[in-house]
């Protein structure tokens, strides 16, 4: 009965002569070691399932494991650190990098422009007041381009899955709270630095934006009530308020000049051009969710050879201008420029013709449509 109700207490002699018997030597049968108490079972258990190691080398495989260990820790970001890089990428895809591009390359244009135009008033303690107003801007195209991605979570799904809303990557929450201190760090800006009629001009763009994408007005799904909002906010708003701004800053009152003429017209139309092919890589989208489009009702290749046609006519009144206004401009510059510009728009377009205008091939014809974009704002303070 005794044995029933606990195990038996093992024998201590045979363990302890164990313990301090030499090690047997390398030649021979190693004898079996004899049973040790469940107190040090563990131990016991480590020592006769491997031979002790040499002196010399236990230190190389501990240092081994050492290094391992510290390789296998540093080996990803720390769960803040990767946090961190996930937010930051989520809100640069949040702002749609390519709108920040232009915007910035657009504000920055007009500024050098009247700089050029005014040399001898330039003072270098207004490039901070420059520096305000860019980030005003790019908070303006941050809201307009969040709260557009807020109401068309469905449709960018399918149209664009990587966007960090419809990608799962930012809430929904988060991006209200993005686009509201957008909204309020933009006006704010603008209010403390540049005047009740610049003042003005922004509130409308951001009004503009919303009615865009928000309900019960959605005018985007009215295609050339959604031409007019794009054309008016990229093209007239941004160019007319730069330039505008840079000039009262300068302590002038405002006055058109024949390349800011030139470059809001061109840019409006570029701008009209734009909001005519971003519907081409969202036609099954926009076709599931009954968005109207001209993309949706006349297909993608009429649209897309409208939308080049727009853009030669452009090419064609620009290098056309400086032999009609040769004092306001640069002919050795405008002519061959826009030449070389229209020329890569008709090789793009014939690539995408090549292309049975694949999901792929349009993607890459839009972006060269913002290319295209770009490079006019780079070129323009040289014209």
């Amino acid at each position: 009965m005794a044995s029933l109700a606990s195990p038996p207490v093992p024998s201590h002699a045979p363990t302890t002569a164990a313990r301090f018997l030499p090690a047997p030597a390398g030649r021979g049968r190693r004898p079996s070691p004899p049973a040790a108490s469940p107190i040090f079972s563990s131990a016991s258990t480590r020592f006769t399932q491997s031979p002790r190691a040499p002196c010399g080398a236990a230190r190389p495989r501990r240092r081994d494991t050492v290094r391992a260990c510290s390789q296998a820790g540093a080996a990803g970001p720390a769960p803040l650190s990767k946090t961190l890089s996930d937010l930051k990428d989520s809100c640069w895809r949040f702002l749609r990098p390519h709108t920040i591009r232009g915007t910035a390359l657009g504000s920055t244009a007009l500024v050098a422009r009247a700089l050029l135009e005014n040399p001898q008033l330039i003072d270098w303690r207004l490039v901070f007041k420059a520096l305000y107003g860019l980030v005003a801007l790019i908070c303006g195209n941050g809201y307009i381009v969040g709260i557009n991605q807020i109401y068309d979570i469905g449709i960018d799904k399918v149209n664009k899955p990587y966007l960090p809303i419809a990608a799962g990557d930012l809430s929904v929450q988060s991006a209200w709270l993005l686009v509201v201190a957008f909204a309020v760090v933009g006006f704010s800006i603008v209010v403390s630095n540049f005047g009740p009629f610049i003042t003005s001009l922004y509130c409308l763009g951001l009004f503009l934006g919303t009615i865009y994408s928000v309900p019960p007005f959605r005018l985007k799904r009215y295609p050339v009530a959604a031409f007019l909002i794009i054309a008016t906010v990229r093209g007239f708003l941004l160019n007319f308020g730069v330039y505008y701004a840079t000039r009262a800053a300068l302590g002038l009152t405002f006055q058109w000049s024949s390349p800011v003429a030139f470059i809001t017209c061109f840019v409006t139309v570029f701008a009209l051009v734009i909001a005519i092919t971003k519907d081409l890589p969202d036609v099954e989208g926009d076709r599931k969710f009954q968005i109207s489009t001209l993309a949706t009702k006349l297909g993608v290749r009429n649209i897309a050879f409208l939308g080049s046609g727009l853009l030669l006519a452009n090419y064609v009144v620009a290098i056309v201008v400086p032999f009609l206004i040769p004092q306001a401009f640069r002919s050795f510059v405008m002519v061959p420029f826009h030449a070389a510009l229209a020329v890569a728009l008709i090789f793009q377009t014939w690539v995408l013709e090549q292309a049975k205008y694949s999901k792929d091939a349009i993607s890459q014809y839009y972006r060269f449509i913002w290319n295209l974009f770009y490079a006019e704002y780079i070129f323009f303070p040289l014209i």
